[in-house]
């Protein structure tokens, strides 16, 4: 079975990302969601830079890629990537996955929380995002848990994301 651009179904893999964290409570943590820094908004606590829209692209591409996850690759027991942009690591992935022989065809990401808005900066993040992925087609959305979990309660963010890749014929 073929894909309507030829590629093999067989070449074709799929993976799922997930990356959720709370907000920090020194109110000086930069904000950094989707590759992009979100001035006036409290960042979240993490080893890098906590941006949860890239880690979750990330650990889609690699978990697709069958090259383990982000904790694995990049964790806090590899002190050389401590406070580690998002947009480097999603460059980082994706030498990983190049080197593996495969290609993106697709990424979808979803932003799950009530804070930073994302509509007003959707097209600027989505390009972000893109860019740091060698001119990958993404696609970037974002919803409220009206009220539910950490997320809906303000105590945090989240996002998931899916990623399509194949190896070429």
């Amino acid at each position: 079975m073929t894909s309507p651009d030829g590629v093999l179904a067989s070449h074709m893999r799929i993976g799922v990302g997930i990356d959720a964290h709370a907000f920090s409570q020194d109110p000086t943590r930069p904000m950094w969601l989707a590759g992009l820094h979100w001035p006036g908004e409290v960042g979240v606590d993490a080893h890098s830079d906590g941006d949860v829209v890239a880690h979750a692209i990330c650990d889609a591409l690699l978990s697709a890629s069958n090259l383990g996850d982000l904790g694995t690759n990049f964790g806090v027991d590899r002190p050389e990537y401590a406070h580690s942009s998002g947009a480097s690591l999603l460059q980082e992935v994706l030498k990983l996955i190049t080197n593996t022989g495969y290609v993106i065809s697709n990424v979808s990401v979803q932003v799950i929380g009530n804070r930073p808005k994302l509509g007003a900066r959707r097209t600027e993040a989505t390009s972000a995002l893109s860019s740091a992925l060698g001119g990958a087609n993404l696609s970037l959305s974002a919803t409220t848990t009206d009220g539910l979990g950490f997320t809906g309660e303000g105590k945090g963010i989240a996002a998931i994301a899916n990623a399509l890749i194949y190896k070429p014929s």
